[in-house]
């Protein structure tokens, strides 16, 4: 370790002696490092001193039981370049006050930002008052979300525990979970049977959204890093709770599925399902869709300011169409906007009307739209997804976690509550629990909502 130290590594890997080698991370291999390293949320930052550029230092913080702790500067690691990129990004993100709570003393001067960009930081120790010492910046880190960062530990490595101390039961015994210590998001060390649980608690409130839909499943058995599997149908192993739908509903291929009991979401994630997606029609009238759903994919380089305005816009010219409007966070990326409709016409001319609204968004506001898919077609652009209306495509469902680092959620809001979100991903299931006492509250009314497109089609020209 000291040699590695030395020559300028940043650590080195360990294992367990008795531990066989993996090629995925797990419990048995951990990193010892030379120095500590993790994110942080950036929150504010100070005037550039004497020929300094762009900015003098930046101000981090933490998260901790639901607020966001100062954690101290960081000055040093900044090229000329990295600056003035920073200061553009901060720039964009400003606020009047301190996202701190409490706010650091002697900020007087300090210029306050949105807490969403993550810093990496290099540092020397924390202090006893909660504070970083000898820090180093290494870059901005666009791969978690802000929510999910708080401070990193030490874990001591401990001796395997036996077999069975792996598995826990849920709840009163009837759901056994197996491998439940394992971490399957070692962004925020979240595990199997962190899943479980949101799962088991979530369940009545997710069923709402589910009900009569066939829904597909997102399996990732080596965690959101790893490999993952998206099941429409049913195969071999059958998962408890779920009920195979009528084979003639999707002919060519074996039964959709559908969860019959609320014990089936906590047995989807036992069995690796991180995600769940649902059709937009309901199986007693399959080939008649009863929702449109208008997926905000944001491209490169389009802040998330950008994205909240153009759901905004989206629900404006809804509005002129006539059409209600509900909203969710997608978890991911973007936004849902999605409209109920009454099932009065077919898959190929509601995905025909969603096109066409989104291709009137696009012509009308095309510095800001595209009805493209594809990266290219989208930097600095909003693609709105209609291709999600086709028969057999899929969204991911309200209450849904996301298989990527921080494990997001799909949450219905309200319209009034868009400008509060700090980003797609502004609930985990980490984070959710206060969120889940408001429930489906955002989309009262939905189920009386539903309105005939045929007119907005006429409108448009269809």
């Amino acid at each position: 370790m000291a040699s590695a130290c030395r020559i300028g590594f940043e650590g080195v890997i360990g294992k367990r002696r008795d531990a066989p080698y993996a090629s995925r991370r797990n419990g048995d291999w951990i990193k010892l490092k030379c120095s500590q390293r993790q994110e942080f949320v950036i929150g504010g930052w100070t005037d550039p001193q004497g020929a300094r550029t762009g900015l003098g230092a930046l101000l981090l913080g933490v998260h901790d039981d639901g607020r966001l702790r100062y954690a101290g500067n960081v000055g040093t690691g900044f090229s000329q370049q990295t600056l003035a990129t920073l200061r553009e990004k901060l720039d964009a993100l400003a606020r009047k006050d301190s996202p701190f709570d409490p706010q650091p003393a002697g900020t007087a001067r300090v210029h306050w930002v949105e807490p969403r960009l993550l810093a990496e930081v290099s540092f020397g120790e924390w202090t006893e008052t909660g504070r970083i010492r000898h820090s180093v910046f290494h870059g901005l880190r666009e791969d978690k979300p802000a929510r999910a960062i708080g401070r990193e530990r030490a874990v001591k490595p401990e001796a395997r525990p036996p077999a069975q101390a792996m598995t826990k039961t849920l709840p009163a015994g009837r759901l056994h979970v197996t491998h439940a210590d394992r971490v399957i998001d070692p962004s925020t060390g979240l595990t199997k049977l962190d899943l479980v649980r949101y799962y088991a608690t979530v369940a009545p409130l997710m069923l709402e959204h589910l009900r009569q839909r066939p829904v597909a499943l997102v399996r990732a058995p080596d965690g959101v890093d790893g490999e993952k599997f998206f099941q429409k149908h049913a195969e071999n192993t059958a998962i408890p709770g779920w009920t195979q739908l009528d084979a003639r509903l999707d002919p060519g291929h074996a039964p959709l599925l559908e969860p019959a009991t609320p014990e089936a979401l906590p047995e989807a994630a036992q069995f690796n399902v991180v995600e769940l997606h649902s059709w937009n029609a309901r199986h007693d009238r399959i080939e008649r869709p009863d929702r449109i759903v208008f997926d905000l994919d944001p491209g490169e380089g389009v802040p998330w300011p950008r994205v909240q305005e153009g759901a905004q816009l989206l629900q404006v010219l809804l509005q002129e169409l006539g059409l209600p409007a509900f909203l969710k966070t997608s978890g991911g990326k973007g936004l849902h906007v999605v409209v109920p409709i009454r099932r009065l016409h077919g898959w190929d001319a509601v995905k025909g009307f969603a096109q066409a609204v989104v291709q009137h968004l696009a012509q009308t506001i095309p510095d800001r739209f595209v009805a493209k898919s594809g990266p290219r077609n989208r930097v600095g652009k909003i693609f709105v997804d209609y291709l999600r209306n086709g028969r057999g495509a899929t969204t991911a469902a309200a209450w849904s976690a996301r298989a990527r680092p921080g494990l997001g959620i799909s949450v219905p809001v309200g319209w009034d509550e868009l400008a509060a979100l700090s980003g797609s991903a502004h609930w985990t299931i980490a984070t959710v629990e206060q969120r889940l006492r408001t429930g489906n509250a955002p989309w009262q009314g939905y189920d009386k909502a539903a309105v005939s497109i045929t007119q907005p089609m006429r409108r448009l020209g269809l």
